[in-house]
């Protein structure tokens, strides 16, 4: 058994959903690193101590083609720490110690700094022997990086200004937002590669011999043979940096560091108008910006550090120590399943893609269970999260009277791409209770922990339809899908109830906050009334059923944690302690089954139904379960919200933004204090 966390995917470059690279390996020279997705999104990086050469990141070849590199031994990595914000590894050879730190500020408290498409690499190193050596690192990454398929075609070039030396890699045939699908890198824009201007900074475009080059002579300089265009198969073209920190000594230590940043020129289509990320609110030009984040690295770097310690702190005190690790391996992740613009208007729009599943965008129940992380640290995401689905909905090019379940597909949100068959949007494959209960709770939960409906007044008409159609159809629900619809459709799904009547509820929260007096009572009366025939149709002996009428079965009730955190209490107590007993006694070695159906899990689901049974004995062996699921898995993915607890194998899904829902535990705990 495991007793040190493995992380089965370690993120090293976590931007958006395209510009986002991981490491699959134990060791980060191990493998190649790659893209989310699994295909190749190279880097390498090699350290020379005293002339004797170590690699530390990827790998020296760029394909099984070349094995004619000199001879170039792995560096022994002796930690690597995974915290919120960055990946740290440590390697040790040749009497030196060399530090390698991944780090993506996503801080959600400074929007203007979380959306600018930059990611940085920190190098440091230190003597361990009593010694002075001699350090030069080399770092590139490849082309590949800004292509779908290495059959295509790039140009690379340089891009030096003011204090910056900068190169970059383009697909040398440019279609902005050329295609739509989930197993996509991005192929348009130019992936950059850029350092401050300083003795010993060097960067260079060329191909893989650069790395030949530098360990047989300590120095890179540019090639000749990428002038034109060039297939990346047949090249490898790569943007390389060389950084010398001189001589370390027992005295001295040396540091230096390196910005990847993308320049996606478009990132998004919203209802037909192309629209640029984010950070463009605040800097004239992408070299404006890029500038920016390399000059600004120290103060960037402080943020960080604070931000890692503040929630390693505020998590082991929810929920101990593995707590912390999982929820240190999700944040990054759940961020950047999302690209953040704003709309016409200048209103925040936070759009998440849905890796893995199918590519939809702005998906409503996957936006749902990745709340927990941004209601904690900016409700204005959460907004942004919402915004698409009511322009859509309030539109003539909704046919239904519920909430739509998506807004497109990646990265074209001009219209829910769900259910859709020869044009048109069947009925059939909606989720009509879901999308309400999902849509109203949301926006209940952004309401509370702002201290005003505000946002919700906007959208009131809205919100009043679909808690009508959730007071007309929620209580049992007909044969349809839930978000869980890989398990199909299910008639008189009790979990699936509870989601509208928390919702009616939560609707008559909004309604309180607003001064609808008469209409919160009426609808909170509703929601009490609904809870009670709930438990009469879905009681069994020892626990809840999966369907009302089935006997036997039984399901997680992952969606009653709403009712405690938003403290709307129309849900008898005793209903989670006596889930919280039948649990125990139906968990796997690697977590709890979703219901009685199978033995696969949903990692999101598990942790709320941790929090919300308040049983300390169930929340410890649920974590516990996850972590060890994580740590002894063979699927070797992005953190996987879908597997099998018998197994431990990822059933499906990786790197999406529902990993956000397992800081609901720290969102109650929040809410409670």
């Amino acid at each position: 058994m495991n007793t040190q966390f493995r992380a089965p995917a370690i993120p090293l470059v976590t931007v958006d959903p395209y510009f986002n690279v991981w490491s699959m390996s134990d060791r980060l020279n191990g493998d190649y690193t790659r893209h989310w997705t699994g295909a190749k999104n190279s880097m390498t990086g090699i350290v020379l101590v005293d002339g004797n050469p170590y690699i530390f990141a990827g790998k020296l070849s760029p394909s099984a083609g070349k094995p004619d590199y000199p001879d170039c031994p792995a560096m022994s990595q002796t930690k690597l720490e995974i915290k919120p914000l960055s990946t740290i590894y440590t390697f040790t050879d040749g009497g030196i110690e060399l530090t390698a730190s991944f780090i993506t500020p996503l801080l959600m408290d400074d929007l203007d700094l979380l959306a600018r498409p930059a990611s940085y690499i920190s190098f440091s190193a230190a003597s361990v022997d009593g010694k002075a050596h001699q350090v030069r690192i080399y770092f590139d990454i490849t082309a590949e990086w800004c292509i779908n398929n290495t059959k295509q075609e790039v140009s690379l070039g340089h891009n030096d200004f003011h204090d910056i030396s900068c190169v970059y890699a383009q697909n040398a045939e440019q279609k902005v937002l050329n295609r739509v699908g989930d197993d996509l890198r991005i192929d348009w824009g130019s992936v950059n590669l850029a350092v401050a201007k300083a003795a010993g900074s060097v960067v260079c475009t060329g191909n893989a011999d650069l790395r030949k080059t530098f360990i047989t002579e300590g120095t890179i300089a540019e090639g000749e043979v990428l002038k034109d265009a060039v297939s990346v198969s047949n090249t490898w073209p790569v943007l390389a940096s060389m950084l010398d920190l001189g001589s370390i000594t027992p005295e001295r230590e040396a540091s230096s560091y390196l910005v990847l940043a993308y320049n996606d020129i478009y990132s998004v289509e919203y209802f037909h108008e192309k629209l640029t990320g984010y950070w463009t609110r605040s800097f004239s030009s992408f070299n404006e910006m890029l500038e920016c984040s390399v000059l600004s690295f120290q103060e960037v770097l402080k943020k960080c550090d604070t931000f890692n310690n503040t929630l390693k702190t505020d998590a082991i005190a929810a929920g101990g120590e593995k707590y912390y690790e999982l929820l240190s391996l999700a944040y990054r992740q759940a961020i950047a399943a999302h690209k953040l613009v704003a709309d016409p208007d200048g209103n925040v729009l936070f759009l998440s893609k849905e890796n893995f599943s199918n590519g939809c965008m702005a998906t409503v129940d996957v936006s749902y269970p990745s709340i927990p992380l941004f209601l904690l640290y900016n409700t204005e995401l959460v907004k942004g999260m919402m915004r698409p689905i009511f322009k859509y909905a309030a539109s003539e090019a909704w046919p239904f009277e519920f909430a739509p379940h998506d807004v497109g597909c990646y990265p074209k949100a001009n219209g829910q791409v769900y259910g859709l068959e020869d044009g048109k949007l069947l009925h059939k494959y909606q989720m009509p209770v879901e999308e309400c209960g999902n849509m109203l709770i949301m926006a209940a939960t952004v309401s509370v922990q702002d201290g005003n409906a505000d946002f919700a007044s906007k959208n009131w008409e809205l919100l009043c339809k679909w808690a009508d159609y959730l007071k007309e159809n929620g209580l049992d629900p007909e044969n349809q899908l839930c978000t869980d619809d890989f398990a199909g459709h299910l008639a008189h799904n009790a979990n699936l109830s509870i989601k509208a009547i928390v919702a009616l509820a939560a609707f008559s929260r909004m309604s309180e906050m607003l001064g609808k007096t008469d209409l919160a009572a009426e609808y909170l009366g509703i929601a009490r009334e609904m809870a009670a025939e709930w438990e009469s149709k879905s009681a069994e002996e020892d626990h809840y059923k999966l369907t009302f009428g089935t006997a036997g079965t039984w399901s997680m009730k992952y969606n009653m944690v709403w009712d405690e955190i938003l403290g709307l209490n129309v849900f008898s107590k005793e209903i989670p302690v006596k889930e919280a007993a039948y649990y125990l006694t139906q968990m796997n070695q690697y977590g709890l089954p979703l219901d009685s159906r199978n033995t696969y899990t949903k990692s999101d689901w598990m942790v709320w139904v941790a929090t919300l049974c308040n049983s300390k004995e169930l929340f410890d062996t649920i974590i516990d379960s996850l972590w060890r699921s994580l740590s002894e898995t063979n699927s070797r993915v992005p953190f996987t919200d879908w597997y099998d607890t018998v197994t431990g194998r990822q059933i499906g899904f990786q790197n999406r933004s529902v990993l956000g829902g397992i800081f609901i535990k720290l969102l109650r705990d929040s809410l409670t204090k």
